[in-house]
This record gives C-alpha cells, structure tokens and sequence, in this order.
C-alpha cells in the first residue's frame, strides 16, 4: 500500500497550505563571488523569453547538470578509472549553465510577476538533487575512488552541509550564506573539471613537490577545512539563534529535533559501507552514494517544508526502507546479495522522492491556484511588468545582497 500512499491521503495539511501562502522567504548573504557575477545574471535574464516559466528555468538546468554528471560516471563509476577529458569539461560546462540558471530564475518570477512560495519550495528541492550529483562528479574527476574513505566523507559531508543549512533556516528563520558558500563551492568544483579536462585526471595523480602527497589531496584538504567551518558556524547558528518560543525552532520544536533524520541517513550508510562484507561502497561507489543522497534529498525536501509550513517535522519516512533493509541484510549475514538491495535502494528513494516533490507541488498548484511550468499571464501583461525589472536584480529588499539563488525569489 505505500506505493498508493500519495495518492490516498493528502500530504499538506489545509493549516500547512495556510501557513505557506504567509511565508515570506528571508536570507542574508555575505558572498565573495555573488557581486562579481551579477552583471552577468541580470544581463542573461534580460536576454530570457518573458513566456519562460521560472521553474521551467530551474528544471532545465538541473536535468543538465544530471545528464553531464551520469555520463561522467558511465566512464568512471567507481571514481578510480581516468574518465575522458571530454567528460569532465562537460561536467564544468553543464554545472555553470545549471549555477547560471539557477541563479535568474528568482529574477525572472519577478520581471514576469510570478513569484509565490511554490519557487522557493522549488528551487531547493532541485539543489537538494544538485548536491549530489556536483559532490559526487568533483571527486570522480579527481579519480578520489582510490581513497574510498575519502570519497564517502567529502560526498555525505555535502550532503549532510546542505541539509544542516536548512536545519539552522528552521530554527532560525533565516538562510544565512557566508563568504565562503555555495556559489563558491560551485565554481571550485568547476576548476577542478577544467584542470582535469584541460591537464587530465592524471594530474592529480602526481606527487606535489616539496610535499609527501598527491595533487588531489590540495583541494580536499581545502575542502575539509571549509567543511569544519560551515559545521561550526551552522551548529552556533542552530544552538543560538531558535526564533521561536524559548529559543525554539519557526515550528516550537526542539532545535536538535532535525538531527534524528540527518542520523537516520548518514549512520546507516557509514555502517553499511563499513561492515560489507563485498565491499559494497568500493566496488560501487556511485551507486551507493547516488541511492543514500535520494534519500537525503527526500528528507531534506520535508525539512523545507516544515519551515515554509511552521510545522512539526516528521522522523521517520518510507524512502528510508531501502536503508533499513541493507542494514537487515547484514545483520542476518546477507541472505539476499547486497548489490539487489542497493540497485533496489536507489530505485525506491527515486521514485519515492519525485512521487513526493510531485505531489507535494501538485497540492501548492491547486491551492494558489498557479501553474508549475506555465505562465499565466498574456505577453502584454509580462512586458508591462518588466519595464522597471531589468534596472536592478541585485539587491533584496532587504538590502543586502542577493545570493545566486535569487534571494527574495518567491516565484
């Protein structure tokens, strides 16, 4: 019955559809590269068709970005085998087009007059898909599969980052994005592809001079220490600044109560991979990151929710069964072979999660009475609107500047 279980019953509350159409979305942003980009991001949304929805903006990109990660992975699904040079530039051109895109279409609902909360709702769940796809092809491309230790913390640290940036927006209310974040994030990864695919993966095979280690250990060593700051600076955030009564959450909840998901996810797979015995995380890598990030971005996606909602969060969910079952098997001294049960993992956290997203924007649709991918509006009314909206993208209403989300995007 759980595969009829969205359709059975609804899975917004009418109190949580209220509570979304008062959401009023608040971020602040301290980016180094955001102001530098966006001349570029207020001249592309300027070149964009006015009948362009911009979730339909938001979907393109990342199907992109998926399309250019997976065929990377054909090449080097265990992060060990060199993948083409090829491969790797078009994994840095198709995570620019996604950032870029990204990044115009809280732009784009506001020249044509569209924004809701439905785009908010929208646009993190696609990052929430993004991150491991980006995480992943970043540590394929520098062949990190040789250090299997490595390659699962740098990819459930982006995973479990990016959940704990939305756990200290529920407890305090608002996305905070330091200097160092996202965006640069992005573009780092980026080099990395074009170093490999301009000097080959090989690269980072050689051993740096003057130092006992090889070239890739530089950007993830960086990479950890940036890591450990966000982790402490989002872990202040979560233990001092709850919005609600006595320091609660948006919801008065506890503001630890977000961790029980987060744990659920990523203890099980560290267990998993440990205890394997057939090595499942080593002789399949992507796999098993790509099933256990589904659903993480799942969980994610509900923690979202709860915060536009000012609801509750819920601990347990159907996408943790594949988990669940791993685990089992281990336990009982792998009766069924693990690699069923992952390939059975992914495929139920994939489909569990767009069944969710779908039915979930479905319910937003018919309450606020919009159009997921359409603009309802004639050409004429959007022209109208967008005389004064290509003067200046770039600043919140806030003040403060906008992040390549489109902070203040509500379309």
């Amino acid at each position: 019955m759980p595969l009829l279980a969205y359709k059975e019953q609804r899975i917004l509350s009418p109190q949580q559809l209220r509570k979304l159409s008062e959401h009023k979305y608040s971020c602040f942003s301290a980016s180094l590269l955001d102001p530098l980009l966006q001349p570029w991001w207020n001249w592309l949304v300027a070149q964009t068709p006015l009948w362009l929805a911009p979730n339909l903006i938001t979907i393109v990109g990342l199907i992109l970005n998926i399309v250019t990660t997976l065929i990377l992975i054909c090449y080097s699904p265990n992060g060990v085998e060199p993948p083409p040079r090829w491969t790797c530039f078009l994994c840095a051109l198709g995570l620019f087009v996604y950032q870029s895109l990204d990044s115009i279409d809280g732009k784009q609902a506001r020249r044509t007059n569209t924004s809701s909360p439905l785009g908010e709702l929208f646009d993190h769940g696609c990052d929430s898909i993004s991150t491991i796809f980006v995480a992943l092809s970043a540590c394929i491309s520098c062949q990190l599969g040789h250090y299997p230790n490595w390659l699962f913390f740098q990819c459930f640290c982006a995973i479990a980052l990016f959940y704990c940036a939305h756990w200290q927006t529920y407890v305090s209310g608002t996305m905070r994005f330091g200097r160092i974040d996202v965006t640069e994030a992005q573009f780092s990864i980026i080099a990395i592809h074009l170093v490999s695919a301009i000097l080959g993966p090989e690269i980072w095979l050689t051993k740096m001079p003057y130092l006992e280690c090889e070239t890739r250990c530089l950007p993830f060593y960086m990479a950890s220490g940036i890591d450990l700051s966000l982790a402490l600076r989002y872990s202040k955030s979560i233990l001092n600044e709850g919005c609600g009564k006595n320091g609660s959450s948006v919801a008065g909840t506890s503001v630890l109560s977000p961790s029980i998901p987060l744990t659920l996810v990523v203890l099980p797979a560290l267990m998993i991979a440990q205890k394997s015995p057939d090595n499942i995380f080593t002789e399949h890598a992507s796999v098993f990151i790509l099933a256990f990030g589904m659903v993480a971005a799942k969980i994610t996606n509900k923690l979202v929710i709860a915060h536009m909602t000012k609801a509750e969060m819920e601990y347990l969910d159907w996408s943790l069964l594949g988990p669940a079952l791993l685990f089992l098997n281990q336990y009982f001294n792998c009766i069924v072979p693990e690699i069923w049960l992952l390939w059975f993992t992914l495929a139920w956290g994939t489909q569990d999660l767009l069944r969710y997203c779908a039915q979930v924007c479905l319910e937003i649709c018919q309450h606020l009475r919009i159009d997921l991918f359409r603009i309802p509006y004639s050409a004429k009314v959007s022209s109208t609107s967008s005389v004064g909206s290509q003067i200046n993208f770039g600043v919140d209403k806030n003040g403060s500047t906008s992040h390549r989300k489109s902070k203040n995007k509500l379309h």
